[in-house]
């Protein structure tokens, strides 16, 4: 409660606050009142507008006059700089947006839409004469010579004298030159297109040889892109491994080393790329060669490895692991980082050949007995076991990077493609595909990393490598060429990371390479 002074000749302070304190106001009689009021506007101002803000003012409705006001201000405001006085718009309603403000001259002089004739033999219009026939000119026809030699000087009509409409029909009119010109340098179906890989024709382009600064002097073994960066290795029988920048056109070298007395049977690139794995014809030892730091290590001995020689090998597609391929049916898992053997698996009859599935959990293992083996490689399990169709003698398997396809490859020539799940459920599963288009062993498969693509290749004679479309199992009918040979006997394929180039390893040193058209990616 405030105080209060009482004062010299004053009432006390009881009395002072009595006499302050604001009166009472019955609700009841208040509500009367403002009725009343309400009344007595309504019929003063009913049809007056202002009369009718001020009510809602008053008895409530502040929120709607503030909106209506914020409204009203903005429509001007939007008026004022959209059009202004003696203006008009002109709009175009085939196209979005075309309106176009024009400005209406603030007087029209009668005599300017005479027709009247100019003397052209003043100093000043002698110029614009195209003969002796216009000594004289409408003044219409005096403006357009006028137009014309302006911009003519100009080199064309600046922009700042083209209307928006103009601007507009000029822009739509280079767009269409510009789809005809488009439409004009290319052929193809314009209705529709898909990312597939079409089926047929396969584009390709002979590129310089990957290893062209570096022939092998003996056959080539080996030839593999690396999985990120643009290098291609290569590796054979004259006891070296050598890397290539590819680009298509030089192909420079990068680096080669020379193992000394150890032809190379099989060279490869380790998960992550910086490691090249390389196994010899009759030893047990193998080498390892790590590109980052340059050092070669010779792996002499491995623990719980009882093989006379290592040959043939798989790299995990999951971790730093090798799958080692024995003799007597046997498959041994080693790891890189502690050389040794970490798991063995055993088959029936010889191992022709092994595939890891996309996520390193299964492999799939062909004998040379025609039968396919299917391990679980967490349990070390055989998950399936069937016989290829029709196949006597094994001699090669692939699977797809995408998880769906299974080739064998045989003796006659015969590949067989199968659903990798269809060989997972039943012991008799069918080949969705039998290409027969090789006559001799059939000894090397391999899927481009689209799982499009199906590179089959024989060794035993030149020529003898097909391209197969996936899913339509047809075979491309322009590779190789027919007309001149370009392609001797080869060992092994490989595509680049995203397809746009394969290269071979062949009989004569070389690795030829070939540009794949049809994929976006250029490596």
């Amino acid at each position: 409660m405030e105080d209060v002074i009482k004062l010299p000749g004053t009432e006390d302070g009881k009395a002072a606050r009595k006499r302050t304190r604001a009166p009472e106001v019955d609700p009841q009689e208040e509500e009367e009142t403002r009725r009343a009021n309400a009344e007595r506007l309504s019929v003063l101002g009913g049809e007056d507008a202002s009369v009718r803000l001020l009510e809602e003012l008053v008895f409530g409705a502040e929120e709607e006059l503030l909106e209506r006001l914020v409204e009203e201000d903005e429509e001007e405001q939007a008026g004022a700089l959209l059009v202004e006085d003696g203006d008009h718009v002109s709009c175009d309603s085939e196209d979005d947006g075309g309106c176009v403000q024009i400005r209406e001259a603030a007087w029209v002089d009668e005599d300017d839409e005479q027709e009247e004739e100019v003397d052209m033999k003043h100093r000043y219009r002698k110029d614009l004469m195209k003969g002796e026939a216009e000594l004289t000119m409408s003044n219409q026809k005096l403006q357009e010579r006028m137009r014309a030699q302006f911009q003519k000087v100009m080199g064309g009509a600046p922009s700042w004298a083209d209307s928006n409409a103009k601007k507009k029909k000029k822009a739509a009119a280079a767009d269409d030159d510009d789809d005809e010109e488009e439409l004009t340098r290319r052929t193809g179906n314009f209705v529709a297109s898909s990312d597939r890989l079409p089926s047929g024709i396969l584009r390709m382009k002979k590129c310089l040889h990957a290893n062209s600064s570096r022939p092998s002097e003996d056959r080539l073994s080996t030839v593999q892109f690396h999985p990120s960066a643009q290098v291609v290795l290569t590796a054979g029988l004259d006891q070296s491994v050598s890397l290539f920048q590819v680009d298509g056109k030089t192909n420079p070298k990068i680096q080669s080393i020379h193992l000394d007395r150890f032809p190379v049977h099989k060279a490869q690139f380790s998960l992550q790329g910086d490691t090249v794995i390389a196994t010899g014809l009759k030893n047990k030892m193998f080498y390892l060669y790590d590109m980052m730091e340059g050092r070669v290590t010779p792996v002499h001995n491995v623990r719980g490895l009882n093989e006379a020689r290592v040959k043939e090998f798989s790299v995990r597609p999951d971790g730093g692991e090798l799958l080692l391929t024995g003799t007597s049916g046997y498959l041994h898992l080693l790891t890189l980082k502690t050389k040794e053997v970490v798991l063995s698996l055993k088959v029936n009859g010889d191992v022709v050949g092994s595939s890891f599935s996309q996520d390193g959990s299964k492999v799939f293992a062909n004998s040379e007995d025609g039968e396919v083996f299917v391990w679980d490689m967490r349990s070390s399990r055989c998950l399936s076991r069937f016989t290829d169709e029709g196949c006597v003698k094994g001699t090669s398997i692939a699977t797809s990077p995408d998880g769906q396809y299974l080739a064998c490859g045989s003796q006659s020539g015969v590949v067989n493609v199968y659903s990798q799940e269809a060989c997972l459920k039943s012991t008799h599963p069918r080949p969705l595909k039998a290409v027969k288009n090789l006559l001799t062993s059939a000894t090397s498969l391999t899927f481009n990393p689209s799982s499009e693509i199906l590179a089959i290749a024989s060794r035993a004679e030149d020529e003898a490598v097909r391209l197969l479309h996936l899913p339509s199992f047809s075979v491309f009918s322009n590779f190789p060429v027919s007309k001149r040979k370009i392609i001797y006997r080869t060992s092994c394929l490989d595509f680049s990371p995203h397809s746009g180039f394969l290269s071979l390893a062949n009989n004569k040193g070389h690795a030829p390479l070939f540009r794949c058209g049809c994929f976006r990616c250029f490596y």
